[in-house]
């Protein structure tokens, strides 16, 4: 660890610019910056990016270059559109290794999230696979899912990129696919997912085992954990049981999945506005059935990626009403919003949901510098 993390500003710089030299008036990375602090303030349109730089011209011109002033909407939409998604994903890759902190055990989550304003005449919404790191709080990458094709296909594309070694890795049930366990084991990483009926010969000998169990037909050795967690008037009791893989499946399919430890049954019991819900969850995992109260976390973690990435981006950002659907807009402006999204998380002693921290940043300079360059030293460093 002993050279400095480069800021994100160091890695935007290798960004190619799509643009022809000819007729060029504003420098690429001014453009990028602007967007990235403006976003950080609180603009969610290229209008609203264009009002924050006209209204923080003086400022930015502190450390940006400006040679023509302060771009147009059109201008900063038209970069966008004509950015290479591919690159532009590289710079926010090669920036998340730099600041993330490896936390062995660490649960990423993958999950896909629709962008629902994208939808256009001839062409579909917007769908994006993201993986969301629990410990860092923070999306560790991201990719596009094919117009004509879905999650299954997307998610090993994402998992070559990432650095997933020691990691627990937790999928939907649309993820609970062969190539995908076998590409998670391929990056040294155990693996959590969940399983339905689309795997309908493994759901159902799982659900035979726990029968089994149940019906106290033979004396098995089980794993188990308990946790109750009461929030917001909703109550929820937790069971995790699980047994050993080896143990109990059929042969043909345990081979089929590698270094399949586990099978795993969550039971829970919620009150939700006095009314009483049950629900059972199955998975498969990597990890022993003797860490039944870790696999019970890592399961709880997996929510994560929806409460702390995609309903904030819902909410805080308003990405579902974002129009952005020309060319590469929709996917440069999703990456665009997990920069900014990162920032605000890397804040060492936040104050307030991400809402409240855009607006921080608009009224306080020092605070989106400090966020700009990841807050090594916020209230000292006002300039990149």
């Amino acid at each position: 660890m002993g050279t400095k993390a480069r800021s994100l500003v160091d890695h935007l710089e290798s960004l190619p610019d799509p643009r022809s030299m000819r007729g060029q008036r504003h420098l690429l990375l001014d453009i990028i910056l602007i967007a990235v602090l403006a976003v950080l303030c609180g603009a969610d349109s290229w209008e609203d990016i264009h009002r924050f730089a006209k209204s923080q011209e003086a400022w930015l011109r502190t450390f940006l270059s400006l040679p023509n002033g302060v771009p147009s909407a059109d201008t900063i939409n038209r970069v966008f559109i004509l950015l290479d998604p591919k690159a532009f994903t590289e710079c926010f890759l090669s920036w998340v290794r730099d600041v993330r902190k490896k936390v062995p055990g660490d649960v990423v989550a993958l999950d896909g999230k629709t962008l629902r304003a994208s939808l256009a005449a001839g062409k579909s919404a917007l769908h994006m696979v993201s993986a969301w790191s629990s410990a860092n709080h923070m999306v560790l990458g991201q990719c596009a899912v094919n117009e004509k094709s879905n999650e299954i296909t997307a998610i090993p594309a994402l998992l070559k990129v990432l650095d997933l070694k020691g990691c627990i890795v937790t999928i939907d049930a649309m993820g609970c696919q062969k190539g995908i366990a076998k590409g998670i084991v391929a990056k040294k990483a155990d693996y959590l997912l969940a399983v339905k009926g689309n795997q309908e010969r493994l759901h159902k000998a799982i659900k035979v085992c726990f029968e089994r169990l149940d019906a106290n037909l033979a004396d098995t050795a089980h794993g188990s954990a308990e946790s109750l967690e009461s929030r917001r008037g909703r109550h929820e009791r937790r069971r995790v049981t699980t047994l050993d893989a080896v143990e109990q499946l059929p042969e043909d399919i345990l081979l089929e999945w590698p270094k399949l430890e586990t099978i795993t049954r969550i039971h829970s019991e919620s009150l939700r506005d006095g009314k009483p819900a049950l629900e059972e969850r199955f998975y498969i995992t990597t990890l022993p059935m003797t860490q039944a109260e870790a696999i019970g976390s890592a399961a709880r973690h997996h929510w994560g990626i929806e409460n702390k990435l995609h309903w904030v981006l819902d909410v805080a950002f308003r990405e579902d009403a974002n129009r952005t659907r020309k060319g590469s807009g929709p996917e440069c402006s999703a990456v665009l919003r997990h920069i900014v999204l990162n920032l605000l998380r890397q804040d060492p002693n936040p104050m307030g949901s991400i809402k409240f921290r855009r607006m921080q940043a608009a009224m306080s300079p020092d605070y989106r510098m400090a966020a700009l360059l990841g807050f090594p030293h916020y209230g000292e460093t006002t300039s990149i």
